[in-house]
């Protein structure tokens, strides 16, 4: 496989992705991966749960650290991840989203775990397979399912959604700065011409692209994702589930490639809440103690990492302990 970007490729990956294409493996390899096990802090005879297998390279790190008493299960809902499953009995494979972590781990017997691992970048795989819609390099459908058994893909928010949820979706996951500009478009536009594939939506709303025209359908892609995927819906999800399954002492590790994402994180880590809780002296605000917080301040990528891999430097590793 060819290492070598095309700065477009570049641009839109770096948003939001979390791995750079691993030769050995033609796949990928993990980020802030020596951060994220430290942060875990493995227990040999443990069991743990990687929520967003890809590649496999965390779930490698983990293994790495269990004696043979331990167990690791592994989330992914895209099938093509299936493929790197290791041959080791210590390992499960569970194809589906993590958003039902709790009910699949049950099904497997286990009711309390003593770590939790998500990371929450979109693989290289997924970005190089032109015919998944994800990357702007490659015409296809405008498809970005990371589950392709799911039947919304991003042509159908484009060509149904009204131009308020357009708008909305835009400015919030995609930081579009003409935003209101563009909805509008793609709602007087889409009866008229097709928007089923890259090309026909990119050139669609040409005329209203501001600045960089890679960065900006970057951001626009990256906003269309997180919608087809309800990513942070889906994050929120497995959040509140693991209180319940983390023993006391377990520790969850999530890796973040987003704001709104690791706000999310950051509230629910120290608040059990994902709202904001403002401190007023005049109120005795009660919260939840529900994590001791292990990260005061992100974990982000160092010299090293950032100089081999341009798309850590988006990510943000946050870690908490389960009182």
């Amino acid at each position: 496989m060819n290492n070598k970007k095309s700065k477009e490729g570049q641009q839109q990956e770096s948003l939001s992705t979390s791995q750079p294409i691993n030769q050995s493996t033609g796949y990928h390899i993990p980020v802030l991966l020596h951060e994220t096990i430290e942060g875990l802090a493995i227990k040999p005879d443990g069991v743990y749960v990687d929520c967003t297998f890809g590649g496999g390279g965390h779930s490698a790190a983990i293994l790495e650290q269990l004696n043979e008493n331990g167990k690791l299960y592994v989330f992914d809902q895209d099938g093509d991840a299936a493929k790197n499953v290791p041959d080791d009995k210590r390992v499960v494979f569970i194809q589906q989203n993590f958003r039902h972590i709790q009910r699949f781990l049950r099904l497997q017997e286990v009711a309390k775990v003593d770590g939790i691992l998500a990371d929450l970048g979109v693989s290289s795989h997924q970005f190089d397979e032109a015919d998944r819609g994800f990357s702007i390099r490659f015409n296809a459908d405008m498809d970005m399912r990371m589950d392709r058994r799911q039947s919304v893909t991003a042509f159908e928010v484009v060509q149904q959604y009204g131009e308020t949820q357009l708008h909305k979706l835009f400015e919030q996951y995609g930081e579009v700065t003409n935003a209101k500009t563009l909805a509008k478009t793609i709602v007087s536009v889409r009866n008229v011409v097709s928007l089923k594939t890259i090309d026909g939506f990119k050139n669609a709303v040409r005329d209203v692209v501001k600045g960089n025209p890679n960065k900006y359908f970057a951001q626009v892609f990256q906003a269309l994702r997180m919608e087809v995927n309800e990513e942070i819906q889906v994050l929120k999800e497995m959040l509140e589930q693991s209180v319940s399954l983390l023993n006391p002492g377990g520790r969850i590790a999530i890796i973040t490639f987003h704001s709104i994402e690791d706000r999310v994180v950051k509230n629910f880590f120290r608040d059990g809440s994902f709202e904001e809780i403002e401190e007023n002296p005049f109120i005795n605000t009660r919260r939840q103690e529900i994590f001791t917080v292990i990260t005061r301040k992100p974990v982000t990528a160092g010299q090293d990492e950032l100089k081999n891999n341009s798309r850590s430097r988006s990510a943000k590793l946050r870690v908490a302990e389960r009182l």
